[in-house]
């Protein structure tokens, strides 16, 4: 075994596990160490399970050694964000109003996961309730970037890139209500793709904006990507925004030549505020799409510039109104300190959520409240159809979207921290796709002068993920 178990892609470990050139329990053992060794100083689990791990493992042996492997992914070890319900496993979505909650069912992608085989490693960190672009959020603990440990890994699925990238997980689950498995796969180095809103269920999913969530994978590859789509996508009817219908073989189109697709390049994304390495490393990755034969044009989509106000409204709306359920009356945390009803709301909602979670919480309620309603979230709503417009006009004459995933590469601990407006700037690119409810992949196209990685964004009309892999893959054949 010369090659180190923990930087493998899936397709590799599922090669060599079908060739016994090494089997699960190896992966997996090997990967319970890396954590081990690697991550007091990174950072990314809440909870490793590793004895249910290796279990897990020696099942998939067992069952690979019979020929009866369940899928692809039977016996990888995975890493899973820890808003995705997991049954008998604590889930925390790293806020100590959720600090001891068990549930008692699995969400519908655990379901899937499981029923392929794969191994669970544990729970990865994150912003508390997904709300953050640094997992500085977490009520817990911080989470570092493997690339420099002085800077943050993105977020909210920070915990989940943050694995993958270190070698503590072959793959990882993460969620995205506005940029939060993309812009941390862009800080890290890592692919991570945001799913068309429907293709995966959110049944499990711990809500922060429903409208806009959804569950996708962080992987080594855009390979990878494609593989744990196939095991995740599909119709549940426990969802009622779960899109019914047949779900494609996302790994269908990889490795096709990408001549004549045309692919846009908006100019509002290469404007003001973009860091100069990335704008050059976005602008590198166009010319190597027009080597590989694709036509890259500048477009003008005006109503992206309105999206992030939009998107703060809505997201903010709807975590006010997701949010009312964490009460202490029902489950989760409850303040020990009251004298009434309205004493214990009052205590467990300020004591039990972090200062980013009440932050938009009240800009929520404020955006939903009497007066208020028409001027800010009936108007947000107007702009998130002019922003899908804008797409589907783009849609017409081009096969995907190029654009960066962030403004900078991964900025320093503590950087942002006092300046939340600056700290929400960074999703402007991002937040476009979940309003419009695109699918979108964040694949690394270089690295700036100190070494650091940069994303770029590939959009595609609704459903259009297998285009948008085999995009991302023949980019990643020509870089080599």
């Amino acid at each position: 075994m010369e090659k180190d178990l923990t930087k493998l892609t899936v397709r590799q470990l599922a090669d060599g596990m079908a060739r016994r050139v090494f089997s699960s329990e190896e992966v997996t053992a090997a990967t319970l160490a890396a954590i081990r060794q690697r991550d007091p100083e990174i950072g990314a689990y809440l909870t490793v399970l590793e004895e249910d791990a290796l279990a897990a493992a020696r099942e998939s042996d067992q069952r690979r050694s019979k020929g009866e492997a369940l899928s692809p992914l039977d016996g990888i070890p995975a890493g899973i964000k820890d808003n995705i319900c997991t049954k008998g496993v604590r889930t925390t979505c790293a806020s100590r109003m959720l600090e001891q909650f068990v549930p008692p069912y699995d969400a519908h992608v655990m379901e899937q996961l499981k029923g392929a085989g794969v191994v669970m490693l544990g729970k990865l960190n994150m912003d508390e309730f997904a709300m953050g672009s640094t997992t500085e959020n977490s009520h817990f603990q911080l989470t570092r970037n493997p690339a420099d440990p002085s800077r943050v890994p993105g977020g909210s699925s920070g915990g989940s890139a943050a694995a993958v990238a270190a070698g503590e997980a072959a793959f990882a689950l993460g969620s995205d209500t506005g940029g939060s498995i993309r812009q941390p796969a862009a800080f890290c180095g890592v692919v991570g793709l945001k799913p068309t809103y429907g293709a995966v269920s959110r049944y499990g999913l711990v809500a922060f904006a429903s409208s806009l969530d959804q569950i996708g994978p962080l992987t080594r590859d855009v390979a990878d990507a494609a593989l744990v789509m196939n095991a995740i996508a599909g119709h549940d009817r426990r969802d009622s925004t779960s899109v019914p219908g047949e779900t494609p073989d996302y790994t269908a189109l990889l490795g096709q030549e990408i001549r004549g697709k045309r692919l846009a390049l908006p100019r509002e994304f290469l404007g003001e505020g973009l860091a100069p390495a990335v704008r050059e490393a976005v602008l590198g990755a166009a010319r190597r799409f027009e080597q590989l034969g694709a036509r890259v044009e500048e477009v003008s989509m005006p109503a992206l510039g309105h999206a992030l106000p939009a998107y703060y409204i809505l997201s903010s709306a709807e975590a006010s109104s997701n949010l009312a359920r964490f009460d202490g009356i029902r489950y989760g945390y409850r303040s020990p300190h009251y004298e009434d009803m309205a004493s214990l709301y009052r205590n467990t909602r300020s004591e039990g959520f972090g200062p980013e979670v009440k932050r938009r919480i009240m800009l929520g309620t404020f955006a939903l409240s009497a007066g208020y309603y028409d001027a800010y979230y009936k108007k947000a709503l107007q702009v998130r159809t002019l922003v899908l417009r804008d797409y589907q006009r783009i849609f017409e004459d081009f096969d995907a979207v190029l654009s960066p995933v962030a403004p900078t590469t991964a900025y320093r601990i503590g950087e942002k921290t006092t300046d939340p407006l600056e700290m929400y700037l960074g999703d402007i690119y991002t937040v476009p796709v979940n309003i419009a409810g695109l699918p979108a992949l964040s694949l690394p196209c270089g690295r700036d002068a100190d070494g650091l990685p940069v994303g770029m964004q590939l959009t595609g009309p609704a459903f259009s993920e297998p285009a948008l892999l085999q995009l991302g893959s023949a980019f990643e054949s020509e870089e080599g």
